[in-house]
C-alpha cells in the first residue's frame, strides 16, 4: 500500500499503490527504458530465433520490428566470421555455461555496414530449470573500435619509429668501431663487441693500430653514459687517442693528452669521462716476443693467460677516470707476451652482468677462473668464449662488453691450443 499522500514507501515498506499515478509512470519508465535504453536488447528461442528487440537495436542496425521478429535468428544479424564463432564457440559456451559475457562481434545491418558490438547473453531458465529463452545485451563498441583502431596505429607508428632509430643507432655505432684491426706480423688479434640494447648506442670503444718504428697502439676504454652524448665522447677519445699516440706513443702521455681534451670539453653541468687502457706494443727481440705497456686510467686490469696455463690479472690500481679531474692520475705495467701467450682486455659489461644465481654479479674472480679453465688459448677462441659467456647471460646483461685480446703466434712446429 501507498502511503495516505501517494509517496512509495522505502524498499523496506510495502508495495506502491498500483493504482497510484507513480506506478502508472514507473510502468511507462520501465517500457521506455528497455526500448530506448542506450545498449541494444534482444531475446531469442532457444534455436536463435529473435522473439523481441528493443528500438534502440533497430535503429542502430536500421531495421523495421517485423524485419526481424520472427522473422530472423541472431546469427543472421553476424558477419560470415562472427557467425562461425558463434557457432564454435559462443553458443558452446553458452549452453555449458549459462552465460556468456563481453564478446566482441560485428553486426550486419540493414544497408550492409558493419556495426563493431560487445555482447552478453544468458539463459533464461523456467520454474524448474529448464532453458526458455537467451537474453541479449548489446552495446555499441564503434567508439572503442576506433579507440582500438586509433591505439593499434600509434603503437605500428612507434614501432617503424624505433626500427629507425635502431638501425641509426646500429649505423651510428659501427662508426664508432674501427672497420678492422691492424696486421701484427706475429700477433693474432681478435675483438667483439656486445650489444646490450639496440634502442641505445653504447659508449665502449677499442682499435688497434700502426705506429712508427715497428710498434702498435692498442687501447680499450668505456665512456660513461649511453646514447648520443655518449657517442660524442666516445668519437671524442677515439680520434684523441690515435692522434696523441701519432705525436708521442708513451702510454702515459697518450692517457694524459685525453685527460686534457675531455676535462677541457666537458666542464660545466653535463661532465663526461671514461675509462681507458692504452698499450704500446713493441717486438723484442728475434724470438718472436713483444713488449706490451699498458697506462690505465680507472680501467678494469687485463687478463694474462699464459702459454703454460697460468693465468693472472696483470696490476693496474690505483689509476683515475679520464677527463674527471684536471690532473688524473695514471699507472702503468710493462709486460713481456711469449709465444703461446694471450693478453685479453674488456669492459666492465662482463664482469657486472647478473647471473642467475639470485641476480649477483659476475665478479672479477669468476672470470678469473673462466680464463683458468681457457688457458693456454688462441685470441679468437678467447674471444669467442667470452661470446658465448655472455649470451649465456640472456637479460642479465645490461651494459655494452668490448673485448680485445692478442695471442702471440707459436713456432710453426709447436701445436697450436
Amino acid at each position: 500500500m501507498g502511503t495516505e499522500d501517494g509517496r512509495v514507501p522505502d524498499e523496506g515498506g510495502a508495495r506502491a499503490d498500483v493504482d497510484s499515478p507513480f506506478s502508472a509512470l514507473l510502468e511507462d519508465s520501465v517500457e521506455d527504458l528497455y526500448e530506448n535504453a542506450p545498449c541494444g536488447y534482444l531475446s531469442t528461442l532457444l534455436d536463435g530465433q529473435i522473439a523481441k528487440v528493443n528500438t534502440t537495436l533497430l535503429n542502430w542496425l536500421g531495421y523495421e520490428r517485423d524485419d526481424l521478429v520472427g522473422r530472423r535468428r541472431f546469427s543472421d544479424l553476424l558477419t560470415v566470421g562472427g557467425r562461425l564463432y558463434h557457432e564454435t564457440h559462443f553458443a558452446p559456451l553458452l549452453r555449458m555455461q549459462g552465460e556468456v559475457s563481453g564478446i566482441a562481434l560485428e553486426l550486419k545491418s540493414a544497408d550492409g555496414n558493419r556495426l563493431p558490438v560487445l555482447v552478453t547473453s544468458a539463459v533464461k531458465t523456467d520454474g524448474e530449470g529448464q532453458p526458455v529463452l537467451i537474453r541479449t545485451t548489446v552495446f555499441d563498441a564503434r567508439d572503442r573500435r576506433a579507440y582500438e583502431t586509433e591505439l593499434l596505429r600509434a603503437r605500428q607508428e612507434s614501432e617503424r619509429e624505433r626500427s629507425r632509430l635502431q638501425r641509426l643507432n646500429a649505423t651510428l655505432q659501427k662508426t664508432l668501431l674501427p672497420p678492422a684491426l691492424a696486421d701484427v706480423p706475429g700477433l693474432e688479434v681478435a675483438a667483439d663487441y656486445h650489444i646490450a640494447s639496440t634502442d641505445e648506442v653504447g659508449g665502449d670503444f677499442y682499435d688497434l693500430f700502426p705506429l712508427g718504428a715497428g710498434s702498435w697502439g692498442l687501447f680499450l676504454g668505456d665512456v660513461c653514459g649511453k646514447g648520443a652524448a655518449a657517442a660524442a665522447v666516445t668519437s671524442l677519445a677515439r680520434y684523441t687517442l690515435r692522434a696523441a699516440a701519432v705525436y708521442d706513443p708513451d702510454p702515459v702521455a697518450v692517457l694524459r693528452n685525453l685527460n686534457t681534451v675531455l676535462n677541457y670539453e666537458y666542464q660545466g653541468s653535463d661532465p663526461r669521462f671514461c675509462t681507458v687502457i692504452f698499450g704500446l706494443l713493441t717486438p723484442d727481440g728475434d724470438g718472436g716476443d713483444f713488449l706490451v705497456t699498458l697506462a690505465s686510467g680507472g680501467h678494469p686490469p687485463a687478463l694474462m693467460m699464459r702459454a703454460d696455463g697460468s693465468t693472472a690479472y696483470l696490476p693496474t690500481p690505483g689509476g683515475q677516470l679520464v677527463g674527471a679531474l684536471a690532473d688524473a692520475h695514471t699507472v702503468t705495467t710493462t709486460v713481456r707476451l711469449a709465444p703461446g701467450d694471450t693478453l685479453l682486455l674488456y669492459t666492465d659489461g662482463l664482469t657486472e652482468a647478473h647471473t642467475a644465481l639470485a641476480g649477483d654479479r659476475y665478479g672479477d674472480e669468476a672470470l678469473l677462473d673462466f680464463a683458468r679453465d681457457l688457458a693456454p688459448t688462441t685470441a679468437s677462441a678467447a674471444v669467442e668464449a667470452i661470446r658465448a659467456l655472455l649470451d649465456s647471460f640472456g637479460t642479465g646483461v645490461d651494459d655494452d662488453t668490448a673485448v680485445l685480446a692478442i695471442n702471440v703466434h707459436r713456432p710453426a712446429d709447436e701445436p697450436q691450443s
